[in-house]
């Protein structure tokens, strides 16, 4: 198989990431889907990695961008067009989802206690990308068919236990998507930012000490 392009690989970023945020702005943020809203997540997010897993490595989140990178498993130089895709993807989304689908009155602004909402996004984050470098970077685990289910089902568990405590983000681009929706406000995206990036750092050094 040929290998992908810059560009395909970037494309194949802005739909899945976009999908993703868009499921969440408005199955979840403008509750659309109600108490169903992580299974929607999930799902979309499960069909997008293997849809689009065997061109872009299906990332749709900087954090775990950031984590391939540091693993060894993505080039230098495709880092940041990811991120700012991803980036972009999600904002749109949200711009989407607010003025599109959905007319209802703006959505309430999260409330966060900033110790519980760092530790949520923390321990999430962590384990997403701890999970997504064993089943989708490591030889031994190459060519498994279960790589989306298992990814997907740590967002599930993650939106379910600590949604109500940070929103459940676990993505800078969700963030970016959450800002954009006025749900979080700018003085708070660091709450959700700094324990994201310090998730998937820590989550490297997991790997490496079991590899």
């Amino acid at each position: 198989m040929s290998e992908h392009t810059l560009v395909q690989k970037l494309i194949a970023e802005f739909v899945g990431t976009f999908f993703l945020a868009l499921t969440i702005c408005t199955a979840a943020v403008h509750g659309s889907a109600g108490d169903y809203a992580p299974f929607a997540i999930a799902s979309t997010l499960m069909v997008m990695i293997y849809g689009l897993g065997h061109v872009s490595g299906a990332h749709f989140n900087p954090a775990v961008t950031i984590g391939i990178w540091l693993r060894g498993a993505c080039d230098k130089e495709e880092v940041a067009p990811y991120i700012a895709t991803q980036i972009i993807a999600g904002s749109l989304a949200a711009i989407s989802s607010s003025n599109i689908l959905i007319t209802n009155p703006k959505p309430d602004a999260l409330e966060m206690n900033t110790l519980s909402a760092l530790g949520a996004e923390f321990f999430f984050t962590f384990a997403l990308v701890f999970v997504i470098l064993n089943v989708a970077t490591n030889e031994e685990n190459s060519g498994n068919q279960y790589y989306g289910a298992a990814i997907a089902f740590v967002v599930l568990s993650g939106a379910l236990t600590v949604g109500g405590i940070s929103g459940g983000s676990f993505n800078p681009a969700v963030t970016s998507a959450l800002l954009v929706s006025d749900v979080l406000e700018v003085t708070d995206i660091w709450i959700h930012l700094i324990p994201q990036i310090t998730g998937a750092g820590v989550a490297v050094l997991a790997y490496r000490a079991i590899e």
